[in-house]
């Protein structure tokens, strides 16, 4: 028969997963013979059986639930539900991953109207019985039965006001007698009977709530956020009560090891004397801080830094610890690794190396790499954030912070950029044309698109702050305007602040604090470095993008997506006058007069990256992406290009595709255009060979997008190498080039030993890849996702990080097939799914040679691929 709960004294560190973190630290402290509050874990198992179970707790385990309060009771001396000598206890929630604040706690459970006249007996303090019963009535009330926490906090502001007290502490014990009543009285109105009085009642529906809590909506969001499984489910503690509110001797708080924010060492915290754990949360009262408890009880202050010295030595890392004084007596309710600042990260990292607690591999694996993000981006201002209120909520596309004026088109938005204001540009979606603007504003807001949308994927290379997907906005770009679900309008000029971190909007402006790195950064790269064999490059298709990669340690360019250089001002007249030719000839012409600037633009590249390696991606996008929609930018350009408007439209229209994701893009333009491709070519091979006249090796990168077919490839293929090699030998000297392809279409993936035979590398494309798997728009996604989530279908966004059950199947079946044909086939990712430190690891898993991502990701990447490489047992971690 399996076994649902544990014992304390039956636990240890190692079973987190069965018994949470919470329950697996209480049970390690209990091994250490630290002073715990005895009592016992309901497991992860028990929760994910009562959702099995239709969400009910099974007899069977009930059972055991008081079989285990049984033991307790004979440990503890006490007895629950006896009024001479009652055990109460609390109830607390425990996943195996920390979600601070996500799910709910019942303290003082097992009070009714009998037990809590025999703990005024017991203890001879009618003041403190009452006032645990009217918090555990409180609690019960707002966890349990759902009744809205404010009715009571609103009767006991009205008792307080009514006595004249400041503060709840100053109420005595016939108010709090009154405030019980009235509490009493207001579960009776909402719920039509008497508050529950059987203890067993009382607990088991306490439990039921924790597991509930699970599956609230600020858990379900803070798991999506964090990529946590539902699957996991919370355990449940059930816990002796200790009382800090006994008096003045009695108290409870909260401290770190270090501190949190800077990661100095030195005991960080606070405590209330006369209170419990949530008065220090809720702010009722202003705390003393940790060092003060010195002056108030040295004995226990010197106790409490005895233990925190042994818990942060036993974990080997920074602790989050909540105790209890009661009468003088110190119990510790808690420890965690505690949540720290990426700063503070890195310096807890590298002190912990340099004191010995930790080798340099344990140090890498403790640190989150996604907060590294925090260390190259603005960020709020906290106490101006904390003053601020959010007006809506999208995806935190891109990381950072950024306030400015909003511009609803990237010509206004840059206008106003120079005339020296700060812009943030807001549009429904953006698309290629709106590079400009996008450069210029301080942040970016969509209303539609997901986490790889096209204004996700261009802000994280620019190091732009992005919120998409902001489905909750009525945007009116023709009216210059956006209105939130609760009406509040917002028109151009006005100012907003953006929280890329969060997805969080704001009204007005919100200071911010720019970014800095410490020497503890460079450490902690330094290790890191020594440690993972996959090499970072980045995704940059400009000069800025590709130093400020280099200045970040990317090795190489994994992506240059030249559809981006055409969209400059000097040179995108001459592309339209491309798109709009009759034929080849007037084609040709216009390109000529591209050539020597796409070809700058690769000397240029190649310049910052001095010899490593660049692969350039061929025009992708479709063609209509370069031509504007509305009529009077169709008239203003028809009247440059010298033809009617309605010429021009029909030329639009022709190019109207009812997909476009699936349609004339990739290289069936090369197909259809081959001249495009010879001039990109031409481009590529001209700049390699002026560089390395200046004593560099540069060997360029070709690559074909959206192949599906080795016909295909070997078609586009053709044209190229006839080209380049053309070119090579009237220069007479010698360039070594690389042509291969993106892995972006299921097709390609599946004949990928095909392919092979005409690639010399595979570049996995995976936000194309993902859509077409899934058969979902990135930048629809957002319309449909919220039904499936509502739905228990998807947990989080599919676009949003590689699909290892699906995608990544296919990236392992192309992999796999491409080495058979071609042995020394290179391997790599350039969607943004470079940059996941999930998808780095499974990347590492397949023995590719490198991930790509934008340039502000390289540092994660970084982190996330020597931690791949630490976590492969198969592998000794050193280059």
């Amino acid at each position: 028969m399996p076994k649902y709960v544990y014992m304390f004294s039956e636990g240890n560190a190692k079973m987190r997963n069965l018994l949470g973190g919470k329950g697996a630290n209480l049970a390690e402290m209990t091994g250490l013979g630290l002073p715990v509050p005895r009592g016992f874990t309901v497991s992860t198992e028990a929760c994910t059986r009562y959702y099995d179970d239709g969400q009910m707790i099974a007899p069977d385990i009930e059972a055991e639930i008081f079989a285990t309060l049984a033991k307790a009771e004979g440990l503890i001396g006490k007895t629950f539900g006896n009024p001479a000598d009652p055990l109460l206890v609390s109830v607390r929630s425990g996943a195996r991953a920390s979600m601070p604040g996500m799910m709910d706690t019942i303290l003082n459970l097992g009070l009714n109207d009998k037990v809590v006249e025999g703990l005024v007996r017991l203890t001879g303090n009618e003041r403190f019985a009452y006032d645990s019963y009217r918090r555990f009535i409180a609690m019960f009330s707002d966890v349990v039965m759902e009744i809205p926490k404010s009715r009571f906090e609103a009767v006991l502001d009205n008792v307080k006001h009514e006595r004249h007290a400041a503060l709840d502490t100053d109420l005595d014990a016939d108010a709090m007698k009154q405030v019980v009543s009235r509490f009493k009285k207001i579960y009776l109105d909402a719920k039509g009977t008497e508050f529950p009085q059987e203890p067993r009642v009382q607990l088991i529906e306490a439990v039921k709530a924790v597991f509930r809590s699970w599956n609230n909506e600020r858990a379900i969001i803070y798991r999506r956020m964090n990529d946590i499984p539902g699957s996991w489910g919370t355990a449940v503690n059930v816990q002796e009560m200790v009382y800090g509110n006994m008096g003045n001797t009695s108290g409870t708080g909260v401290a770190f090891t270090r501190n949190p924010s800077t990661g100095e060492n030195k005991l960080y915290g606070e405590f209330l004397m006369n209170a419990q754990g949530e008065d220090v949360v809720a702010g009722i009262r202003t705390p003393q801080t940790i060092d003060q408890l010195k002056d108030v009880m040295p004995d226990v202050y010197q106790q409490f830094c005895d233990i925190a010295h042994t818990l942060e030595q036993h974990y080997k890392d920074m602790q989050d610890m909540e105790f209890t004084i009661e009468r003088g007596r110190l119990f510790m309710l808690q420890t965690r690794s505690g949540k720290r600042t990426a700063a503070a990260a890195m310096k807890i990292a590298v002190d912990l190396v340099r004191e010995g607690m930790n080798t340099k591999q344990e140090a890498l694996l403790k640190i989150d790499p996604k907060q590294l993000d925090a260390l190259l981006h603005p960020t709020f201002e906290p106490s101006a954030l904390k003053a601020a209120k959010p007006i809506t909520r999208g995806l935190p596309a891109s990381p950072g912070a950024a306030s400015g004026r909003i511009y609803f088109d990237a010509e206004d938005a840059t206008l106003a950029s120079e005339r020296g204001e700060k812009v943030i540009l807001v549009r429904l979606e953006t698309s290629p044309e709106d590079i400009q603007g996008m450069n210029v504003a301080q942040g970016i807001l969509t209303g539609r698109g997901g986490m790889t949308s096209h204004a996700a994927v261009v802000a994280r290379g620019m190091g732009k702050c992005c919120v998409s997907g902001c489905s909750d906005l009525v945007i009116n770009e023709k009216e210059k305007m956006f209105q939130t679900r609760d009406g509040q309008r917002f028109a151009e000029g006005d100012s907003l602040s953006l929280d890329g971190s969060t997805g969080q909007v704001y009204s007005g402006t919100i200071a911010t604090v720019e970014a800095k790195l410490s020497g503890d950064f460079a450490t902690i790269m330094e290790w890191a470095d020594e440690f993972r064999t996959l090499k970072i490059r980045t995704n940059a298709d400009t000069i800025r993008d590709a130093a400020k990669a280099v200045e970040l340690g990317a090795e190489g360019i994994g992506l240059c997506r030249t559809e981006h250089m055409f969209f400059e001002s000097d040179r995108i007249f001459a592309f339209r006058q491309m798109i709009v030719a009759k034929d080849e000839e007037k084609r040709r012409a216009a390109l000529e007069k591209i050539l020597p600037m796409q070809r700058q633009d690769f000397i240029g590249l190649f310049e910052v990256m001095r010899g490593k390696p660049v692969t350039i991606r061929l025009l992708d996008p479709p063609l209509h992406e370069f031509l504007p929609t509305e009529d009077a930018e169709i008239q203003e350009l028809a009247a440059e290009l010298k033809m009617s408007a309605d010429a021009l439209k029909e030329i639009i229209r022709s190019l109207h595709e009812l997909n476009p994701m699936m349609g004339h893009r990739g290289c069936r333009l090369a197909v259809t255009y081959p001249e495009i491709a010879e001039i990109q070519t031409r481009a590529i091979i001209e700049a390699a060979l002026a560089v390395n006249k200046n004593g560099m090796s540069v060997i360029p990168e070709i690559m074909v997008p959206l192949t599906c077919d080795v016909a295909e490839l070997r078609y586009v293929k053709s044209v190229i190498t006839k080209t380049a090699d053309a070119i090579i030998k009237e220069s007479g000297k010698a360039l070594t080039y690389l042509v291969g392809t993106m892995i972006e279409i299921p097709r390609a993936a599946l004949t990928a030993d095909d392919i092979a035979r005409e690639a010399a590398f595979f570049s996995f494309g995976t936000n194309d890849l993902t859509q077409m798997t899934y058969g979902l728009s990135r930048d629809d996604a957002g319309k449909i996702l919220d039904a499936y989530y509502s739905k228990k279908i998807f947990e989080s966004d599919p676009t949003a990080r590689l699909d290892l059950a699906g995608v990544g199947k296919l990236m392992r079946i192309a992999s796999e097939l491409g080495r058979e044909t071609r042995p020394d086939i290179k391997l790599g990712i350039c969607g943004e799914h470079g940059g996941d430190p999930a998808s780095i690891a499974f990347c590492h898993e397949l023995g590719f040679a490198y991930v790509s991502c934008s340039p502000f990701r390289v540092p994660i990447a970084r982190l996330a691929a020597a931690q791949a490489a630490l976590a492969d047992p198969g592998h000794l971690g050193q280059k």
